[in-house]
């Protein structure tokens, strides 16, 4: 059970920068309504590749977005970062002051930590040697610049840290920074996740035989795997005393988190260890898996994620599951922060009371039995009060946080 004596903690403010469309109105807008946001691959030469479509960000300008910054000093997943948090921040409505004042903080998730650094630099060893490799641009390759990208835009002075643990990175940020706000350690804390379209990624999941296709169809009988995405997704933490005081809105409550380890297989997910997250989450949370109303699934349109998903969802939930579906569908998997664009859908989801869809998707598949309520094709009215946001990764790493309404 939630302990009594830690502070309530909610979410006031969201920043979308993603696939779909930057700003998280655009965003829930669009996810609402079953867009699509894969595409011909531009940010690199995928004429090699049997397969060549990602969910990119092809309208993100870093100068729109940033005030500190120089664009060319830093790394695409950090611009992604801080330019999701410049978003963030404004539509909590609270000023630098304010989070100085907080000690806030930015706790961010990634995969691939400046992915798309690492490839120019891998261009340039090819083209011309190693004595030919910018030294500047080599500066940028450390993957803790993604949270300090966040903190130096914002001047946040709290707790900067990068978290890389994959696909489930946003939802180890989130619960991290929850840990944070609860405990008094910080009044106002930033967490989410970013990572960038890249040669590595994509020819990396094109040779474990995971991509899709043609389009990502998460739960769908004909699935056959993901396509690689990017984005920035940062939500705003605070107490909910600091939030009420301030009049801030609050999109949700977070209500609690679990995180486990399969510790198992390397690529291969595990249901009995994703049902024993589940419910420690629930457990944390306080809650029982009747008052849940919908789960955003980590759904990553592999065969075997999917089933697994499912099978675990089954055990803790028996033949009652929850609707539950995958923006990947729509955003393409955009690693480090998927979750964390998951927990901004839910948030959405909440304050506007639909059910996410499933893209590409018009039945799920009868293999994965009875119940399987995937939302399929476009969004659904729906009064929700309890949402679930799956985070799995390789290497077992998997992270369940549960969001609640504030009335």
């Amino acid at each position: 059970m939630a302990d009594p004596g830690m502070r309530r903690v909610v979410i006031t403010g969201l920043g979308a920068v993603s696939p779909v469309g930057i700003g998280a109105d655009v965003f829930a807008a669009a996810i609402r309504a079953g867009e699509v946001g894969t595409t011909p691959i531009e940010s690199f030469d995928a004429s090699a590749f049997p397969r060549r479509k990602a969910g990119q960000v092809l309208d993100f300008e870093p100068s729109d977005h940033l005030k500190r910054l120089d664009p060319a000093r830093w790394g695409r997943s950090g611009l992604l970062a801080a330019a999701a948090a410049r978003l963030a921040v404004a539509d909590a409505g609270i000023g630098e002051g304010e989070l100085d004042a907080a000690r806030a903080g930015a706790i961010m998730g990634t995969t691939s930590g400046e992915s798309a650094v690492v490839q120019d630099l891998a261009a340039q060893w090819v083209a011309g040697g190693l004595d030919t490799i910018d030294g500047e641009l080599a500066g940028q390759t450390p993957a803790s610049r993604i949270a300090s990208a966040v903190s130096t835009e914002l001047r946040l002075t709290g707790e900067t840290q990068t978290i890389p643990t994959a696909c489930s990175a946003s939802n180890y940020a989130l619960g991290y920074a929850f840990d944070l706000v609860r405990s008094g350690e910080a009044e106002v804390m930033l967490a989410g996740g970013a990572d960038a379209v890249n040669r590595l990624t994509h020819a990396g999941f094109y040779a474990l035989g995971a991509m899709a296709e043609d389009v990502p169809r998460p739960f769908a009988a004909d699935r056959s795997g993901i396509v690689t995405g990017e984005g920035g997704a940062v939500l705003v933490l605070e107490t909910y005393e600091h939030a009420t005081a301030r009049g801030a809105r609050i999109y949700a409550e977070i209500l609690g988190y679990a995180a486990n380890c399969d510790a198992s297989h390397m690529v291969h997910p595990d249901a009995t260890s994703i049902a024993a997250c589940i419910r420690a989450a629930h457990e944390a949370a306080g809650v029982e898996p009747s008052q849940i109303d919908y789960i955003c699934a980590h759904g990553t349109g592999t065969p075997t994620n999917d089933a697994t998903e499912v099978a675990a969802a089954r055990a803790v939930f028996g033949e009652r599951i929850p609707p539950i579906s995958s923006i990947k569908s729509m955003l393409g998997h955009t690693m480090g922060a998927a979750s964390g664009f998951g927990a901004i859908a839910c948030c959405k989801a909440l304050e506007q009371d639909f059910l996410p869809p499933t893209a590409n998707v018009t039945d799920a598949d009868p293999e994965l039995g009875e119940g399987v309520d995937c939302v399929p094709g476009s969004g659904r009215a729906a009064r929700l009060g309890i949402v679930q946001n799956h985070g799995f990764a390789f290497g077992g790493n998997n992270v369940i946080t549960i969001l609640g309404r504030v009335s």
